[in-house]
């Protein structure tokens, strides 16, 4: 299918006006605080939707898609679960200490609470958690619209190779963040992220609705699917419930991987931390929530939508026409023939067929259920906007990116060593260079995991081993003040040591040592690489407790009276709004109940 001119306007309308907005904020920036912080004079809504925009990368919709695909509707439950408590948790108690603290990052902040080389260590992983999440994100986009075919004419045409698709995409989607970030730095980024935000919602929703009148409704939908097993979990979930043993470890996992993210990736938490005064920061959260509490459906349906529709077949029809019969062949691609609904298989590098198990079944290219279902539900005109969407998942996630490793380099590694941090035009030279060398590296990323399969497996692992280390670092001190520098510094080192270990040990079934694990030597196998992740996590998890615990009470810890402002037990609580409804905790209340609710009703 080739875009009509309708599709190819909204799409060039939407692209311009990304850049349209990073140009008419660029005099917004003059200091390093108004690049990196955004001046901390944003209002609240727009803080709330580009909190919203920062956690909807292309790997958390692309993923969420994907998820619906292969286990069913309850996936919806286990991503609620892991983000509604966490967004509550880090509005009500978090916040406070990290705007609170005057932080640029979340290093800075475990600096203040312990020394400089926490600060360092935190500041450096999280700038290789930056850099390879982009790269990721570039890559999984980039691939899935060059499967789509969808711009194969357009470059047929100007005698580009087809092959060509994914290094423009990648280059493209990379220069266009690129070039509003170096213009208008978080406020910019911000901005377009709401936007974004709301282009997200209006290309998806109209393919649900088409999709769920198609399935019959909610019924027909939740009677269409079987019985799917979750990945790594004792008992299985079906589509209409979830057995005791799926529920118990996926609240653990939920706990792990959810309050990890939400609580210490600075990628989401800057939009918080931009915020006018405590108490907008602490609401934003939590506002957001609300919407996050229907997202998962509004991002699992397409999945599970595309999993119950039937599989395209090559058909002929014979009609016979002034004599003559007439025979109207229509030709399926390959990779979608061997497919299970919408879901294509994943092609064969090296053949260029459907790719095979080791069982003789096509191994299904989840992460294209999404992406198909736009090209199949959605008609002239609507189709540029769905693909509008998916660009701005992409660049909605790119920018949250690009401006946290802008700040974790300048803030956390390149200031405190040279001894110039004036805040002036020499730290906005510097962020901006950073987010150069950011977005180089990232496009470097995205085409040396080009190849690569399983790359949503390899993000959360990553995650797994960086980003849950900084969470025990950060909670641990936050919330126990006999938490020491020294024993942070272990905690961060072992937690990433043991994860990297287990991976070494470890290894998915059906592949061989390698980049999938194993690289150590193969003790023990789990049955795809998300059950890998998720174990590197819990031990991630507890082996950094463990030996922050430990070595804190080994070493000495600092005066009380320094540690106000930086664990929630010994800082004076500010006075929240006058008016009940508008407090941070009566929104809480009420952004829980709702998520019960819904997860009543999906369960």
């Amino acid at each position: 299918m080739n875009l009509s001119s309708q599709d190819w306007l909204i799409l060039l309308l939407y692209l311009v006006l990304a850049l349209v907005i990073g140009y008419m904020l660029r005099s917004s920036v003059k200091t390093g605080k108004d690049f990196s912080q955004a001046g901390r004079r944003l209002p609240e809504w727009l803080c709330v939707l580009g909190f919203l925009g920062a956690s909807l990368g292309a790997p958390e919709v692309l993923g969420m898609g994907a998820a619906g695909a292969k286990y069913g509707l309850q996936s919806a439950w286990f991503f609620a679960i892991g983000a509604i408590p966490a967004m509550v948790f880090v509005g009500l108690f978090m916040m406070p200490l990290y705007f609170g603290s005057k932080a640029r990052t979340v290093a800075e902040f475990l600096g203040l609470r312990f020394d400089r080389k926490t600060r360092t260590l935190s500041g450096a992983l999280s700038l290789v958690l930056a850099v390879f999440t982009s790269g990721v994100s570039l890559c999984i986009m980039a691939r899935a619209i060059r499967a789509l075919h969808i711009f194969d004419g357009f470059f047929r045409a100007m005698g580009w190779p087809r092959e060509s698709t994914f290094a423009a995409v990648v280059l493209l989607s990379s220069a266009m963040v690129l070039i509003y970030v170096l213009l208008s730095g978080l406020a910019g980024a911000m901005v377009n992220q709401a936007m974004q935000f709301v282009v997200l919602v209006a290309g998806l929703l109209p393919m649900v609705l088409i999709g769920l009148r198609q399935m019959g409704g909610w019924s027909g939908l939740k009677a269409s699917l079987p019985a799917a097993s979750l990945p790594g979990w004792t008992g299985t979930a079906h589509a209409g419930g979830i057995h005791g043993g799926a529920i118990g470890l996926g609240l653990a996992l939920s706990l792990v991987l959810g309050a990890s993210y939400w609580c210490a990736d600075f990628r989401v938490l800057q939009a918080a931390m931009a915020a006018q005064h405590m108490d907008s920061a602490r609401r934003v959260p939590l506002w957001a929530a609300l919407p996050r509490v229907f997202l998962p459906l509004l991002l699992v349906l397409p999945g599970v939508i595309a999993i119950g529709l039937p599989t395209p077949r090559t058909t002929t029809m014979t009609r016979i026409e002034n004599g003559a019969i007439i025979h109207t062949i229509t030709v399926v691609r390959p990779e979608a023939e061997a497919g299970n609904g919408l879901v294509p298989s994943k092609v064969d590098p090296a053949t260029g067929k459907p790719l095979l198990a080791a069982s003789g079944e096509a191994v299904l290219d989840y992460e294209m259920a999404t992406p198909n279902m736009l090209l199949h539900f959605l008609p002239t005109g609507l189709l540029g906007l769905g693909l509008a969407a998916l660009l701005a998942c992409l660049m909605s996630g790119l920018a949250a990116n690009f401006t946290a490793l802008s700040a974790f380099f300048t803030c956390d590694l390149y200031l405190p060593f040279t001894g110039k941090d004036t805040g002036g035009a020499q730290t906005v030279a510097a962020c901006r260079w950073a987010a150069v060398g950011g977005v180089l590296l990232a496009v470097g990323v995205a085409f040396a995991v080009a190849r690569l399969s399983g790359l949503l497996e390899a993000l959360l692992l990553v995650f797994a081993v960086i980003g849950v280390p900084l969470f025990v670092a950060i909670l641990l001190g936050m919330f126990w003040r006999r938490a020491t520098a020294h024993g942070a510094f272990a905690g961060l080192l072992s937690g990433a040591g043991v994860a990297l270990m287990h991976h070494g040990l470890t290894l998915p079934l059906g592949v061989q040592p390698g980049i999938y694990g194993g690289w150590l030597a193969v003790l023990g196998h789990y049955p795809g690489g998300m059950a890998q992740s998720f174990s590197t996590a819990i031990l991630a998890f507890g082996s950094g407790i463990v030996v922050t615990v430990a070595v804190s009470f080994c070493t000495k810890a600092r005066p009380e009276k320094e540690l106000v402002g930086l664990v929630y037990s010994l800082t004076p609580r500010s006075k929240s709004a006058k008016v009940w409804w508008q407090r941070p905790e009566a929104l809480a209340a009420g952004v829980l109940l709702v998520g019960l609710a819904l997860s009543l009703l999906i369960v």
